[in-house]
């Protein structure tokens, strides 16, 4: 299923770059594509893969601090002088995105911490310590800036706290906290004076909440010039799309970033309604195996690494998703499987190499150690 969503992403993103008007034969346009690139991140990808899942993810667990503090010098090296700017933003390091990585680190630590502390999983203390541990990284995600890539870790803490057996206590308490939160800001919003926004956003930030609030297909506003024009290529694909090589939308480039970011609107306008309806089954096909995966493990730590997993690829096509049709501000979140990035791709493909590895595990029996 994993590799029937990356030939879809790589047949895309091929249509994305326009290999289609490219001189046949590999030229070096044509090697320097995102096309090529991500087919040699594939292969790299099932490498990673098969790592991941032939060894035992009880023996990687085994330097959940090592990997931990790895992570910490990769994200404290991107924010130094070593750091590559792109776009105003500073993520990479030695050509990779250490933010990408931070991810499949910070499942390993999270799911650790839970198995080790699942005695006292429900105290206040060891809630905290893990909300410190896990706030840290992200502090220094959100100094480059990515948004995106801290809203994930996010979602996976939240996923793996609440499959570690946290009591019902707290979720009362989160709630008791949050809906006061979500009520004050909806105020704020409605207001027209985003008073409290502007204080915890960045300008670009704040400027595509306002944006999509007030969405207009018609709108002349530069900010969203992407949403709009995915949504657009999206509704012109209409029932069964334009076909491959035709999206005019795509082609004529009026979607800036659809390799990546908007990936699922040069499908939505080249296959329409069904190529969109097949990738977002497959791609619940996929989370629905984890899941069953992870009920079927042989320990908590190999199910608490799979719920990891699940919830760093769910919030992913959930957002990238809702940014693509216009229902949510453009946060700059990829397709797992089927945007560009050579980063994402090993990442993606070394989590499913875990979740094999947790699936494949069979119980220790009374003669070993």
């Amino acid at each position: 299923m994993v590799f029937c969503m990356v030939i879809i992403g790589i047949t895309a993103i091929g249509s994305a770059n326009r290999i289609n008007t490219l001189e046949i034969g590999f030229n070096e346009k044509f090697l320097s594509s995102e096309f090529m690139n991500q087919i040699i991140w594939f292969i790299i990808g099932i490498i990673g893969m098969l790592l991941a899942a032939f060894i035992d993810y009880r023996f990687i667990a085994k330097f959940y601090i090592s990997i931990y503090i790895f992570n910490l010098i990769l994200l404290v090296l991107v924010i130094s002088p070593l750091g590559k700017t792109i776009n105003n933003v500073k993520r990479w390091i030695f050509g990779i995105q250490p933010s990408e990585f931070s991810k499949i680190f910070m499942i390993i630590f999270i799911a650790v911490f839970i198995d080790k502390h699942k005695e006292s999983i429900n105290e206040f203390k060891t809630l905290f310590m893990l909300a410190i541990l896990t706030f840290i990284p992200i502090a220094l995600i959100q100094a480059q800036p990515s948004l995106s890539a801290s809203l994930v870790i996010l979602s996976i803490l939240t996923f793996q706290v609440f499959a570690g057996n946290l009591d019902f206590k707290y979720i009362k308490i989160i709630l008791i906290i949050f809906i006061p939160i979500i009520v004050i800001l909806s105020i704020d919003i409605l207001s027209g004076k985003y008073f409290i926004l502007s204080k915890i956003l960045k300008g670009y930030q704040l400027k595509r909440v306002i944006s999509i609030l007030s969405f207009d297909l018609n709108t002349t506003d530069s900010s969203l010039y992407q949403t709009r024009n995915s949504a657009w290529a999206i509704g012109s694909g209409q029932l069964l799309g334009k076909g491959l090589f035709n999206g005019s939308m795509n082609q004529l480039n009026y979607i800036p970033f659809s390799h990546n970011d908007f990936i699922f609107a040069v499908i939505g306008e080249e296959f329409g309604f069904i190529g969109c309806c097949i990738v977002i089954f497959l791609a619940l096909l996929i989370l629905a195996k984890c899941l069953i995966i992870a009920n079927k493990a042989v320990d908590t730590l190999g199910m608490l690494i799979v719920v990891g997993v699940v919830g760093m690829l769910a919030f992913q096509i959930f957002i990238n998703i809702g940014v693509a049709t216009s229902l949510l501000p453009n946060t700059g979140m990829p397709f797992p499987f089927l945007s560009a990035g050579g980063s994402s791709m090993l990442i993606n493909m070394a989590s499913i190499g875990l979740v094999l590895n947790v699936s494949m595990t069979r119980p220790k029996n009374l003669f070993e150690k």
